[in-house]
């Protein structure tokens, strides 16, 4: 889990995925969608490799990448616990709005 995070832990990298969320592309694509050169793109690119977090097949003479989101489960799993108190403040911030609503009438 700490190399997928780590990995998580840049921008670049994040949006990388963000684009993979939606549709594979190439390298060249990739590149094309960030401020950086495309040597930098190709070190991102294995950092995620490494991290499991995306798959690379090749079609001739281009590299296609695609998201692996069964690597984000651990964080997803590990994540609950943070979700859930969340959720309990949540809650309790809908029951005072609607107390408060109520105390307006």
């Amino acid at each position: 889990m700490d190399a997928v995070l780590q990995a998580l832990a840049d921008e670049s990298r994040r949006t990388v995925l963000e684009i993979l969320r939606d549709h594979p592309a190439t390298s060249g694509e990739l590149a094309d969608a960030l401020p950086i050169a495309r040597p930098g793109v190709s070190r991102h690119l294995r950092v995620l490799r490494e991290a499991g977090l995306v798959d690379v097949r090749h079609e001739a003479q281009r590299r296609i990448y695609s998201l692996r989101p069964e690597a984000l489960v651990e964080v997803d799993e590990w994540l609950e616990n943070y979700r859930a108190l969340w959720q309990n403040r949540l809650d309790a911030l809908h029951t005072e709005i609607a107390r408060g609503k109520r105390a307006q009438r």
